[in-house]
């Protein structure tokens, strides 16, 4: 137990500041099953940060009502988009000889989401005490945050699948492109079957306003 607790600890913040070195060793040499429980544990403090942010940040950079906030809607916000891109990526680089699998592709994406967990943390609580004028920081560190994970995403996919940096961009951005199309389809999904509820509901309807 002590031993997987320092790995815990270990490998998201080696990895951030070693991206090639640590997608590497995340891939070839890393525990997967402690791989697994760290990337678990980043979507829920990433969920968390997000309801925090939401409900508890400054007036003066909250651009939500905390009083309509829903916690399970800011967790959805995190798990579809993860779900959508682990998906559309593997689908992609599956036809486009990647090496990556798709529980390698869901920790990489995970582990690089370490920064916007890390960054806006703190600045949850430094929202209530900073003035207006000192806003320009808190956007920075967001805006830094967001880079940093866009950045060590390119290199997780990149290393993960054994692409040309090229064709690392490439795929990334006919990931982003897939999963529009994953959103379309889903709502499509949705859709139809609200219609087909509907439709069986006004049969029955009919059938017992007759009987």
């Amino acid at each position: 137990m002590p031993q997987l607790n320092n790995e815990l600890l270990k490998h998201p913040f080696y990895l951030i500041l070693h991206p090639f070195n640590g997608y590497w060793d995340l891939k070839y040499e890393w525990n997967k099953k402690t791989n697994l429980i760290v990337s678990y544990s980043i979507l829920f403090l990433l969920a968390v940060t997000n309801i925090m942010s939401s409900q508890y940040s400054g007036f003066l950079v909250n651009i939500y009502n905390p009083a309509d906030m829903n916690s399970l809607m800011e967790v959805l916000y995190v798990l579809l988009p993860v779900l959508f891109w682990c998906v559309a990526n593997w689908s992609l680089t599956t036809l486009m000889d990647g090496e990556g699998k798709f529980v390698e592709i869901f920790t990489s994406t995970c582990f690089a989401f370490i920064p916007m967990v890390i960054i806006p943390f703190p600045w949850i609580w430094l929202s209530n005490v900073i003035s207006i004028q000192e806003t320009g920081f808190y956007y920075f560190s967001h805006n830094l945050a967001v880079i940093w994970s866009l950045y060590l995403l390119f290199v997780g996919n990149m290393t993960v699948h054994q692409f040309t940096p090229s064709k690392t961009i490439g795929t990334l951005l006919l990931s982003v492109v897939a999963m529009g199309f994953l959103a379309f389809l889903c709502l499509l999904f949705f859709s139809l079957i609200q219609q087909i509820s509907s439709f069986v509901s006004t049969i029955y309807q009919e059938i017992d306003l007759r009987s």
